[in-house]
């Protein structure tokens, strides 16, 4: 019950705020890397020189998806705690609907932020632990999860892909990790898409908030936020 899609079309945020960044650096190539390279549409950067590399786990539905992309130069698939990526390498790294099916989503984290310069960007799309849609996406059993995958999203998507939501997936974890590592969390929005916009699911996603007594949202599903990774500081990133 996991279909992504990107939260504005051409000109987003997630555009925005990477021109201004390669402004910021007297229009020098920005390398970018994409973590979770399987649904999330490519940043429309036209008249700016990037190059776009990828990472991801090594599933076969992610594998195939990550071949047909051309916006990519390189891609390495595998366990994320150990996949290579040299520290200070990227300016902008993209993390697309990726902590919330992954373990270990902190140690992923902190070392995709060595990976990023200090100055640079870290552009974060995942779904909210703390939604209705993440109860539910959590809860229901893989079996049924696969049985209803066709008919609750665009066909073609991959998946179903895992799903674990750890509690850094959620606005709290979130801005508690950066507040630990002395990251700056520029932008901080929420947004409805995928299945959790109509039909069926949005039916079962407001039942579900109103027997939780509205702990669990049902206002939105995605979280997106623009994270900067400061020149100076002295919280423990490498």
């Amino acid at each position: 019950m996991s279909e992504v899609r990107s939260v504005a079309p051409r000109g987003d945020l997630f555009g925005q705020r990477v021109r201004e960044q390669w402004a910021g650096q007297l229009g020098r190539r920005l390398n970018v890397l994409v973590a979770g390279c399987t649904h999330d549409e490519p940043l429309v950067l036209e008249h700016i020189d990037t190059r776009v590399t990828g990472v991801d786990e090594d599933l076969p539905a992610i594998r195939e998806v990550v071949e047909e992309r051309a916006d990519l130069v390189a891609w390495s698939l595998g366990d994320l705690r150990c996949v290579p990526m040299r520290p200070r390498s990227f300016d902008v790294i993209q993390l697309s609907f990726l902590l919330e099916r992954i373990h270990h989503g902190e140690l992923v984290l902190d070392r995709l932020l060595q990976a990023l310069r200090p100055g640079g960007l870290l552009l974060l799309r995942m779904r909210d632990r703390q939604s209705a849609y993440g109860l539910l996406d959590r809860i229901t059993p893989s079996w049924l999860r696969r049985l209803l995958w066709r008919h609750v999203v665009t066909p073609g998507t991959p998946g179903p892909l895992p799903v674990v939501h750890e509690p850094l997936t959620s606005s709290d974890g979130i801005h508690g990790f950066c507040l630990s590592r002395g990251l700056m969390v520029i932008d901080d929005e929420r947004a409805t898409s995928g299945p959790a916009s109509g039909g069926l699911v949005r039916t079962a996603i407001r039942a579900a908030s109103r027997l939780t007594g509205d702990r669990y949202t049902a206002e939105h599903d995605e979280i997106t936020m623009v994270i900067r990774k400061p020149h100076y500081h002295f919280a423990r990133l490498i």
